[in-house]
């Protein structure tokens, strides 16, 4: 059996220790030279690290620096690897050659997105839940639109999170100005609620604990933990909402991965048009991390305290700070939800959940606890009594793999790490094989 004291370390100093990580994040000391009269937005101090993805870039080239000539194999971020279909990329290509005539050339679109998407992203991605063209926003990407929905919301509200849950969430409530100082001892913002969804709670928060938050972001599946929360579960979400008049940011990105009966949709569940907004993406369920297409719907129902609706305050905000998405972007997300597009995306999706497979089976098989990798492409593993910044050092400098430290998605993940099933079959199983060497050796 695994002995999961290997990672309590007393590591040698080529390994990256916790206290060496925090150093390396903080903040540049101000610069000497010209300064103007400007002083710095107070909440960009608050941020207490660089954000964790590019923090996971850096960390890889200063593994190379160290090992010029490694094969570095990366699971941590999660780009997607494998090419577009044909006839996803074709309507694009179709798209800009017509671009170049004077029939096919546009300009300006609608800052909403095309009529044409919009309808079929609401009889595609939400056929029988009722939601209407209108009420749904094309953007560029998901977490460009949590951020605008920061923006809308402002910074005096009340929030809460999921933990772990995706760093974007904290981050944009920190810049907005809603998290409030960050308390050391706790590593938690004052102003931001989070809700433990661990195991132990089936990785769902225990809303009686909860307070009274404003705004709920909530992830299904869950990026990190892979978890897809259950019928039962989002109804009491959604009950909880309706009851203290909060409002729920439902990101589901990652809803194209799920194999069993878990709503797709915060929408499935009574109600929610009353108290819910849904993000969602291009991006990991049609391959278009580059290409950058998302969209977010906001129910008409929807309606502030004062009764004004939420969706025209949205629409304002996208009209302000975005001129629509890129309509060559827009012609792909169009072909993808055609009968023969979302039948190739489908493939994309099989092919790097059995990536996910192989993952589970190759750690499992040592021993260690995984979760994920079932209704989404992130396995994620339990390190008791680890530091998971820990943990990431150590694989990468005796692996060359790149996983992502748990903590990095907040406290509830320190003894975590996330490992991607985004990646080439042959870079996945031999990641596998390395990561079963190193775990038997170090047993052993």
């Amino acid at each position: 059996m695994y002995k999961t004291s290997i990672f309590s370390y007393t590591l040698n100093t080529n390994v990256l220790q916790p206290k060496m990580v925090v150093a390396r994040l903080k903040n540049p000391s101000p610069r000497i030279g010209h300064c103007t009269k400007v002083p710095r937005n107070s909440n960009m101090e608050k941020l207490q690290h660089g954000y964790l993805f590019p923090e996971i870039e850096r960390h890889e080239h200063m593994h190379l620096q160290k090992y010029p000539h490694a094969n570095i194999i990366d699971l941590g971020i999660g780009d997607t690897t494998e090419p577009l279909p044909t006839m996803v990329t074709s309507s694009m290509v179709d798209f800009v050659r017509g671009l170049s005539t004077s029939k096919g050339y546009k300009g300006y679109g609608p800052e909403q997105g095309e009529q044409a998407l919009r309808k079929a992203i609401a009889d595609v991605y939400y056929k029988d839940l009722g939601i209407k063209p209108t009420e749904v926003f094309v953007s560029d990407g998901a977490q460009c639109d949590i951020t605008r929905l920061q923006l809308l919301m402002g910074p005096n509200l009340k929030i809460a999170v999921q933990d772990p849950s995706f760093p974007a969430y904290i981050d944009s409530s920190v810049i907005i100005g809603q998290a409030g100082d960050f308390v050391d001892k706790v590593g938690k913002y004052k102003n931001i609620e989070y809700m433990k969804c661990g195991p132990q709670t089936n990785f769902f928060p225990d809303l009686h604990k909860a307070s009274r938050p404003e705004l709920i972001f909530f992830c299904s599946p869950n990026n990190p933990t892979g978890h897809a929360a259950t019928r039962k579960q989002l109804e009491q979400l959604v009950d909880f909402a309706k009851v203290n008049g909060s409002i729920i940011i439902f990101d589901s990105a990652y809803s194209a991965y799920i194999t069993d009966d878990s709503p797709k949709s915060i929408f499935e569940i009574p109600g929610a048009r009353e108290v819910a907004i849904e993000v969602s993406s291009f991006s990991k369920f049609a391959g278009f991390t580059g290409v950058r297409l998302g969209w977010t719907v906001v129910p008409e129902e929807l309606l502030y305290s004062n009764g004004f609706p939420v969706a025209h305050d949205f629409n304002r905000i996208m009209c302000t700070c975005f001129n629509g998405a890129s309509n060559i972007a827009q012609a792909g997300g169009l072909a993808c939800l055609s009968p023969e597009g979302f039948r190739a995306v489908k493939s994309l999706i099989n092919y790097y959940m059995e990536n996910a497979r192989i993952l589970v089976n190759a750690l499992s098989s040592l021993g260690l606890t995984v979760y994920g990798g079932k209704n989404a492409p992130y396995v994620w593993v339990h390190f008791p009594g680890s530091k998971s910044w820990n943990v990431f050092a150590e694989i990468l400098e005796k692996t060359h793999v790149i996983t992502v430290p748990g903590s990095g998605f907040g406290p509830g993940g320190e003894e975590y790490i996330r490992v991607s099933a985004f990646g080439q079959r042959d870079s996945i199983i031999e990641a596998s094989e390395r990561l079963k060497y190193l775990l038997y050796q170090e047993e052993n």
